[in-house]
């Protein structure tokens, strides 16, 4: 795979002025209000807030007072009448030890103020990237299906990243040059009140010059942060589907697209570098222009303004105090507007509306098998066509369902909004005589769970995977549960006949190690372990070979026992041993009822289940030979 960068690359995808206007337009929040909501957000950086401040005050004052003991130490330095030099050394020693004391002072004040930042900013980052992490898994489906997935990680990566820089640094660079700047105009206007106006004169431009570019510099900087976010997605699908794109050989298509996503966050970043070069421009070309102004007129008329030599050295070390503050603007503005981009992104995240709010009070679901009323229920994505349509349904306590229909019917969307991924556009469903909505998460999570069709693993051990099911649970519980499943055959196999040393497997990334079938079980497992009332599995036996098959079966009979049981089945096998089964159609409940009277009434179901007979009688195969089913 060529992965050469050509020039015409970046030509391609260049940051337009027009873009920028856009941003602009598009963000009508200032820095300032983000700042506000930024440290409302997180608490942490307002914890000794007040004495970092003070520390840099100091620290800015102690910056004052040297250009002053510079002007006394030089003034101690005289001619007499016969022009003997004459020494005030008292003056000078004086001067020394005070600009020595102020030196190892400051130096320290400023390393525990910069500790204390640090640590302030590393907690809040912490706070931020929690909250994130919560308020992401608080998001329903709707709000998962319309976001990539790189733009969510982006949130709690890069963007707090960004913003630790400028929590770290650009606080305390804030709190110190104001200080510095105003204080220096002050000492100046009363060492000469003239040289002062000078120096205000030669910086006037740069405040709305300043502004004209950190208005463009903020919205650049936020096309940076989204064009990261896109980056990310780009190479989080990459990564992921390494092997599809081995295997279909779309090596050149998949660079292309990361090359895409490369090329468009460089392009926006030399944009945004662009501003913070002009703001470098500006104060150091204005710094240029006040030290000469102040030289040139201090020389020529140092008579007239009543100087003497001292003190206009000390004018000439104000007006140059001036310019590392002024100069220091650049990267401190530059990684301002890097922490106001990301900082929105992550606020706008924890601004975001949920869908399923959480009841303060919720009530708990009665122990046991669970009774499910739903009643007219109707929902559909932003701004989509509704996905479900007016369903209602009543499964008595203890039944054993099976949801089918065509790909696309809407049948894992009903099971998703029994677990509350996602509320109902309207009606309610009940569990136990609970409406859903006014159930507390704690009860919810161990009245109902679901097992995926895709069996998600995380990168640990077996046994830590299946303790996912209920935290805390022990070794013994495990092998209990394991064994009132039928599986500790398995284990014992993966253990080489121990099946605590199976327990003890790692399963890789996304339980790579295993096979399909083999993180179905887990996932079996995690489930049986946290005992719920109401089971859902949402095709859990597709995919897997026949001793696999066999292993589920079995254990999804024994699970069922003493429980409700949902399963959404492309097998038609499943149907036949339920002992109820709902049939999906666009979106709308079309038929109920027993396998036997479903294909007695002729129905949709009916049809189904003759289309399989038929494809079983040619392929002796299980499966359902319709795709959907």
């Amino acid at each position: 795979m060529d992965s050469t960068v050509t020039k015409s690359d970046f030509e391609d995808s260049k940051v337009t002025k027009s873009e920028i206007d856009r941003q602009m337009e598009a963000t009508s929040e200032g820095a300032l209000s983000v700042l506000r909501r930024g440290v409302a957000a997180s608490p942490e950086l307002r914890q000794g807030l007040a004495a970092t401040v003070l520390m840099g005050l100091s620290i800015a004052i102690g910056r004052l007072i040297i250009p002053i003991l510079i002007e006394r130490t030089i003034d101690g330095v005289s001619i007499d009448e016969s022009g003997q030099t004459v020494v005030d050394r008292s003056t000078i020693s004086s001067a020394v030890v005070v600009a020595l004391i102020i030196i190892v002072v400051s130096g320290i004040t400023s390393w525990a103020a910069q500790r204390r930042l640090v640590v302030r900013a590393e907690a809040a980052i912490a706070g931020l990237r929690v909250n994130a992490f919560r308020r992401v898994h608080e998001l329903s489906i709707a709000d998962h299906n319309e976001t990539q997935r790189g733009v969510l990680v982006a949130r709690v990566t890069s963007d707090a990243d960004a913003l630790a820089r400028f929590a770290q640094w650009g606080l305390f660079a804030w709190s110190i040059h104001p200080t510095v700047i105003v204080g220096t105009v002050a000492v100046l206007a009363f060492y000469s009140w003239p040289l002062a106006i000078i120096v205000v004169l030669a910086y006037a431009p740069v405040i709305p010059l300043l502004r004209w570019l950190q208005r463009r510099q903020l919205a650049a900087y936020d096309i940076v942060r989204t064009r990261v976010s896109e980056m990310l997605t780009g190479f989080s699908e990459a990564v992921m589907g390494a092997a599809v794109v081995r295997a279909y050989g779309v090596e050149n298509r998949t660079r292309d697209r990361l090359h895409n996503g490369i090329n468009a966050r460089y392009s926006a970043r030399i944009k945004a570098n662009r501003f913070q070069a002009g703001v470098f421009v500006v104060g150091d070309m204005f710094g240029a222009v006040a030290f000469s102004s102040v030289l040139v007129v201090g020389l020529l008329y140092r008579e007239q303004l009543g100087l003497d030599a001292g003190e206009l050295v000390g004018c000439l070390f104000l007006t140059s105090l001036l310019n590392g503050p002024i100069g220091e603007l650049g990267e401190t503005l530059d990684q301002t507007q890097t922490a106001v981009a990301g900082w929105r992104k992550i606020l706008d995240l924890l601004d975001q509306r949920t869908d399923v709010p959480e009841p303060v009070d919720g009530e708990v679901v009665p122990a046991g098998p669970v009774a499910i009323d739903a009643e007219h229920i109707t929902f559909s994505y932003r701004d989509g066509a509704p996905v479900l349509r007016d369903v209602s349904v009543s499964i008595p306590a203890g039944t054993n369902v099976a949801i089918v229909g065509e790909t696309g019917s809407g049948k894992t969307t009903f099971a998703k909004l029994l677990c509350r991924l996602a509320d109902p556009s309207s009606g309610t469903i009940s569990l136990n005589g609970v409406v859903l909505t006014d159930v507390a998460p704690e009860a919810r999570l161990k009245t109902v769970r679901m097992v995926p069709q895709d069996g998600f693993l995380f990168e640990t051990s077996i046994g830590e995977n299946i303790r996912f099911g209920r935290p805390g649970a022990t070794t013994a519980e495990i092998l209990e549960t394991v064994d009132s499943l039928g599986l500790r055959w398995w284990l014992d196999r993966l253990g080489q006949g121990d099946a605590e040393q199976g327990l003890e497997l790692l399963v890789g990334e996304r339980g790579g190690s295993l096979s399909v079938g083999e993180r179905q079980l887990v996932a079996l497992v995690r489930a049986a372990l946290a005992d719920p009332g109401l089971l859902i599995l949402d095709e859990a036996t597709s995919a897997v070979d026949p001793e696999t098959d066999q292993a589920l079966t079995t254990a999804i009979r024994r699970l069922a026992e003493g429980r409700t049981l949902i399963s959404i089945a492309h097998r038609l096998a499943t149907a036949i041993a339920a002992d109820h089964v709902l049939v999906f159609d666009a979106g709308q409940l079309v038929e109920s009822g027993h396998h036997d009277e479903l294909v007695e009434a002729g129905g949709i179901y009916s049809g189904l289940y003759r289309a399989w007979i038929g494809n079983t009688s040619t392929t002796q195969s299980p499966d359902l030979a319709h795709d959907g089913v």
